[in-house]
This record gives structure tokens, C-alpha cells and sequence, in this order.
């Protein structure tokens, strides 16, 4: 299931329940210390390396030198332990269990079985290291539910707010001396890019890029200073991206030096094709602070007066009609929320389902938000 469907009270109960193993497993260590077990641990490993060595060799009517050398290293297990060793007598019982003068697989498996408190103790180490394991898991999965919550939380919040919007706001009164604009001065970069020189068109590009509102990259230096020093500093950008597809006998005819143009304005033909008006519009829905676009404005009235017409300078001026009005924040909002907000979500919000959703979702990262630092204390 997806992390942000999946049920919270399940990853809250998940992460207790693995932080509760891993008291468990972890007092069941202390109760002998860690140093002990792993002692009975690697005794139960050689107990249990020499039952599979010489299962084979040391029963029935085997190799005798098996035989004796089998009973020699399993009695060592035992008498290698400290008297204190827990489990000790475990050994002890598998010792006596293979200690005949004649010895069967049934022998190796009660051994085995004797074995089993050793090997018990020997599992706790194990056993913590799962626990362990299990807990890094469930904080894993916890904290990706929040993740998600929060990502569920920040939309739903946005959804709420912008539903609450003023849907019959007149926003066309923002709205069309933004697209007036807009229309104007794409049609004027157009002209410009077709008919101005590439040297002059980055030149502007240059000058505007270092503008705040202006959102151009600056041109490559390299680019520039060729098309400086070129004689095809005076193709438009369109020509320029022409030649650029010319084979080098074709190019000869319209630059002096074919392998230089070739080398300094291809690699950077993927920038001159996407040189386009759009830094230079206005984003709709407009700017959040009415103050932000009468500084965008102004920027842009200094900036689209060095290349297009008279009227398109005007059409900027009049961005101060949208930036003055009086009711700008209420019609900002209305235009975010048409912009945004289907049908369905309108309605989402109007019957109070996304604010109940909100408020669900604010709980469940509550549970989850105590639950993890519950576990961190």
C-alpha cells in the first residue's frame, strides 16, 4: 500500500510493538551480559561443527581414529567452559550422549537436543539484533508516513484555502492588461529576433538577464565575443541557427571562418533557439504582493522600451492599472483558485469533505509524531 494510504493507528502499534521486543531481547541479554553469550554462543557453533564433521565418520562400525578424535574435541567444548557458564550443563548432557563406546546418528541427535538450552542463550544475541532491526523498520516506515502526511497536509491546506476564494471575483480586471501585455510584447521580441542582429539581440539579452525580474540566462561569453568579432555579426538569430546546419563547404559561402563559427555556436545552438519573450511576461496568476508587480512593472517598462514599439511600452505602462487595484489580493486569490481548482474540488471544499480530510490527516501525523518521539525517549 502506498506510504500515504497506509493506516497510521497500524504504524503506531507496529513501532510499539518492535520497541517492546527490543526491551525484551535486550534485557534478556543483560541478564547474562553480552560477553557471556557470545561465549556460550561460539561453544554451541563448535559443538555444532563437530556433530556435522563427524556424523558420518565416528558412528557404526567407522574409522576408529574418527571415533576417538570426536570424543576428544566434543569433551573439550564442555571442559573449555567456566564452571558459571550458563548453559554449561547443557554441554555437559550432549557429552554424555556421545560418550559410548560405540555411537549412532541417534547418539549426534541426542546430543543435538541436549544442546537446545545452549543454543537458546546463544539466540538472544540474535534475537536483539532482529529486534533491533525490527525497530529501525518501523521508524523507517513511520517516518515515510509522515513524510507523506505532510505532503497530504501542505495540498490539502492549499486546497481549503484557495476553495475559500471568492469565486465571482471579477478577475478579468486583473487579467486583461496582463494578457494585453503579454500578447504585446511577444509579438515585439518576434520581431525583434527576427529582424535585429544576433550580436545585438544578446547584447539586450546580456543587459536584461542582470535585471531582477527579468528571468534570462546571460549569454556564453565564448558566444558573444565571436559574434562580436565575426563578419556574420550581422545575421538575425533565425540565419545564424541556419547556418549552423550548413555543411562546411555550404557555410564557407557565408562566414570566413566555418570551423570557428561551427565550433563557437553550435554547442550553444540549443540556448539561441529557446531565446524567447517569456522572461519578459507576467506570470498568471499574477505576483502574490501587489508591490511585486509594481517593481516587475517598472523593470519591465525600462527593460521592453530598448527593442519594442511605442505601444508595447504602453501596454506595460498599464500593468499598473492590475498592480493599483484596490481589491488585488481578494482577485489574486479568486484567479489562483480558477487556475488551480477543478470542478470536483470546488465542491470538495464547499461541503466541508477536504476540511474533514485535513483534519483527519492532521491527527494521524499527530499519533504518529508522539509515537515516534515515544520511542526516542
Amino acid at each position: 500500500m502506498p506510504d500515504a494510504e497506509r493506516d497510521a493507528d497500524a504504524l503506531a502499534t507496529t513501532l510499539r510493538d518492535a520497541r517492546g521486543r527490543r526491551d525484551d531481547a535486550t534485557a534478556a541479554v543483560e541478564e547474562h551480559g553480552e560477553s557471556t553469550l557470545a561465549t556460550v554462543r561460539d561453544a554451541v557453533q563448535r559443538a555444532d561443527r563437530l556433530l556435522e564433521r563427524y556424523v558420518d565418520s565416528a558412528t557404526g562400525t567407522g574409522d576408529f581414529q574418527a571415533y576417538v578424535e570426536f570424543q576428544g574435541e566434543f569433551a573439550a567444548v564442555a571442559e573449555d567452559l567456566d564452571e558459571d557458564v550458563p548453559g554449561r550443563d547443557a554441554f555437559e548432557r550432549a557429552n554424555d550422549a556421545v560418550d559410548g563406546r560405540r555411537l549412532s546418528e541417534s547418539d549426534f541427535d541426542r546430543a543435538r537436543e541436549a544442546l537446545s538450552p545452549a543454543r537458546d542463550l546463544a539466540d538472544r544475541l540474535a534475537e536483539r539484533e532482529a529486534a533491533e532491526a525490527a525497530v529501525h523498520d518501523a521508524e523507517r516506515d513511520v517516518t515515510r508516513r509522515l513524510d507523506a502526511l505532510d505532503d497530504r497536509i501542505a495540498a490539502l491546506e492549499r486546497l481549503v484555502e484557495l476553495g475559500e476564494a471568492d469565486l465571482t471575483a471579477p478577475t478579468e480586471e486583473l487579467r486583461e492588461p496582463i494578457a494585453a501585455y503579454n500578447d504585446a510584447v511577444r509579438d515585439a521580441f518576434d520581431d525583434f529576433r527576427r529582424e535585429a542582429s544576433a550580436r545585438e539581440l544578446l547584447a539586450f539579452v546580456a543587459d536584461a538577464a542582470g535585471t531582477p525580474f527579468v528571468d534570462y540566462a546571460a549569454p556564453p561569453p565564448e558566444l558573444r565575443s565571436f559574434l562580436d568579432s565575426s563578419p556574420a555579426d550581422g545575421a538575425a538569430l533565425p540565419d545564424l541557427l541556419e547556418y549552423a546546419d550548413y555543411s562546411a563547404s555550404k557555410l564557407d559561402h557565408y562566414v570566413e571562418d566555418p570551423g570557428t563559427f561551427t565550433a563557437r555556436v553550435r554547442p550553444h545552438r540549443t540556448y539561441l533557439e529557446r531565446l524567447s519573450a517569456e522572461p519578459l511576461t507576467v506570470d498568471w496568476p499574477p505576483p502574490p504582493s501587489a508591490e511585486t508587480l509594481r517593481f516587475q512593472r517598472e523593470e519591465l517598462v525600462s527593460v521592453v522600451a530598448k527593442f519594442a514599439p511605442e505601444g508595447t511600452v504602453a501596454r506595460a505602462r498599464r500593468l499598473r492599472e492590475a498592480a493599483d487595484h484596490p481589491d488585488y489580493e481578494r482577485l489574486r486569490r479568486a484567479a489562483e483558485a480558477e487556475a488551480e481548482l477543478s470542478d470536483a474540488e470546488v465542491e470538495r471544499v464547499a461541503s466541508g469533505e477536504a476540511a474533514a480530510e485535513l483534519a483527519e490527516a492532521r491527527e494521524r501525523r499527530e499519533l504518529l509524531t508522539d509515537t515516534l518521539e515515544d520511542a526516542d525517549s
